[in-house]
């Protein structure tokens, strides 16, 4: 008979995760980790069934009728199985509940329940992102009515009464620059708030609610003149007939993920707050939003790393198994070595946002997270596409056939350093952070994730990376062009530099229980180098682009 390759299977997502089950050892008391291993367990099920049935379906994309068969404006979308599960699955093991729990370690399980649900949601986990964002804007705005109307939906434990929320901020004329929305707010006869515009890109319009900015009707121009509203889209059962859909997107990935153009006809809407600075008003998510992005593209990470161990395991080639080829075996382990440092700084900022919600942060852990989330989010970002790019390569020509399920990998990886800001945008914005104190912040965290740490060469190069990145801020403050055009290579060097002090951290930790694995992750992380600035001479841009 001919030989047939065994295809990857998937070792279970929360048994076999190592660096997973480490930091939760060290980090959550014992005492509460009971009800949240039975929900991790439950999850890590349900990854390994969403991957066989992958194997099983060529059904990869939501359908959207907008008429029916009489003429009735419906807008009806058709989901997949993974999206239609996604409610249920939510509230049983609180994926949104968790994280809004009164206890500092609320954010560190929730995410590690996102962690491991993602993949197997088909970014189901976009929208409860949008919903987890929208519940702490409700929360930080005040606003009684709001909060409870909505926030009981947002983080209910039962199907039936869950909810979903949309942001609705981008435009034709915007992308980034939110300041160019074109939406308006008009008061109607009774006074009443409601919304006409197009809004291009709607990444949730299947959520019974969104926020989204608008212009209210004789404010000014740019951006401090935006409100933010709530907007309900439902009535009853169906669509309200002010939400036009007008047609789906066709993306390079995210392909099970609704992502809709709309047009508002006067869709009732309530103001947050004040009518002006909406902007400023969605802050507050921009931390939850962009971390729900780093989580998902460690996940991304993980998924393809432990598909292409897997394989290495069971494909043959020159007369020994792949994994047992030196420079495959190379390959694989730098892969890992790089996740396992974007894993460290994804989870500190979980846990840093659960420390500052709850009041009990350090001074300078506040500032630590301003910087923390753009630089784990930006480097996560990029780092995910590099990594499943390299992880199809492991399968061959297998990695590039549609029907095993391996180029989706790929393809839904690049949305992670787009969406909540491009690389570029959140390089600027890690700038900002830096306008303050944050660099101080970030000396005084990692000098205390270094203690105890007994890998000198580590200890060496990470404060050589830091005085580098120091010394670049201060010769380009004379220069804030130099400065911007250097700002990707100086963040990804800060957040390497965070990345290798939070390895050494754990590698300190699990050394004393025998495990090594973090230590060598920590030396080939090193190994790979922490500087990433740039310093090419501007000048050359113009010849280059001329």
């Amino acid at each position: 008979m001919a030989f047939l390759q065994d295809a990857p299977q998937l070792a279970h997502p929360y048994r076999t995760d190592r660096s997973l089950r480490a930091l939760l050892d060290r980090v959550v008391p014992s005492a509460r980790m009971a009800a949240l291993d039975a929900d991790l367990d439950a999850l890590g099920d349900y990854a390994q069934m969403a991957w066989q049935r992958v194997g099983g379906t060529t059904r990869r994309k939501p359908v959207l009728t907008q008429w029916d068969a009489w003429g009735r404006r419906v807008d009806r979308i058709e989901l997949t199985a993974a999206w239609l599960e996604g409610p249920q699955l939510t509230t049983r093991h609180g994926v949104l509940a968790a994280g809004h729990e009164d206890n500092e370690f609320a954010r560190m399980e929730q995410f590690a329940r996102v962690y491991l649900y993602h993949v197997a949601s088909e970014f189901y986990t976009c929208p409860l992102a949008m919903t987890d964002g929208a519940a702490t804007a409700l929360k930080t705005s005040g606003n009684k009515a709001l909060i409870d109307r909505a926030l009981p939906h947002f983080l209910s434990r039962d199907a039936s009464s869950f909810w979903l929320s949309g942001q609705w901020m981008t435009e034709n004329a915007g992308g980034s620059d939110v300041g160019s929305t074109e939406t308006i707010a008009r008061q109607d006869a009774e006074g009443h708030w409601r919304l006409h515009g197009r809004k291009w890109f709607s990444s949730a319009v299947v959520g019974e609610t969104a926020l989204a900015l608008a212009r209210p009707e004789g404010a000014g121009s740019g951006t401090g003149a935006l409100a933010l509203f709530y907007v309900e889209t439902m009535a009853g059962d169906r669509r309200k007939p002010e939400l036009v859909i007008d047609r789906l997107k066709e993306k390079l990935g995210t392909h099970e993920l609704p992502t809709a153009e709309i047009h508002l006809e006067g869709l009732p809407a309530w103001p947050l707050g004040e009518l002006a600075n909406g902007v400023r008003q969605i802050a507050p998510m921009l931390n939850v939003t962009r971390t729900w992005n780093a989580v998902c593209a460690i996940a991304s990470m993980a998924r393809a790393i432990s598909l292409a161990r897997d394989y290495a395991q069971r494909r043959e080639s020159f007369g020994r198994l792949l994994i047992q080829q030196p420079l495959h075996a190379q390959t694989l382990a730098d892969m890992h070595a790089e996740f396992e440092g974007a894993f460290a700084l994804t989870f500190e900022v979980a846990h840093l946002l659960g420390r500052v919600e709850q009041h009990i942060a350090a001074p300078h852990e506040a500032l630590l997270l301003r910087l923390l989330t753009p630089l784990a989010k930006l480097w996560t970002g990029k780092l995910a596409e590099k990594i499943c790019s390299e992880a199809l390569e492991c399968f061959g020509g297998a990695g590039y056939i549609e029907d095993t399920g391996l180029p989706q990998l790929l393809r839904d990886a690049q949305v992670y350093s787009i969406w909540e800001g491009t690389t570029n945008v959140l390089s600027l914005d890690s700038l900002r952070a830096l306008a303050g104190d944050s660099l101080g912040a970030l000396r005084t965290a990692i000098d205390g994730w270094l203690d105890g740490c007994t890998d000198v060469a580590a200890i060496h190069a990470n404060r050589a990376a830091l005085d580098a990145a120091t010394s670049f801020i201060d010769a380009q403050q004379a220069s804030r062009d130099g400065l911007e055009a250097g700002a990707r290579g100086l963040a990804i060097t800060l957040a390497r530099c965070a990345a290798a002090a939070l390895l050494a951290r754990q590698a300190t930790w699990s050394g004393a229980s025998g495990d090594a694995r973090p230590a060598a992750a920590l030396r080939r992380f090193v190994g790979h180098g922490l500087l990433r600035l740039s310093t090419q001479d501007a000048g050359d841009n113009a010849v280059l682009l001329g």
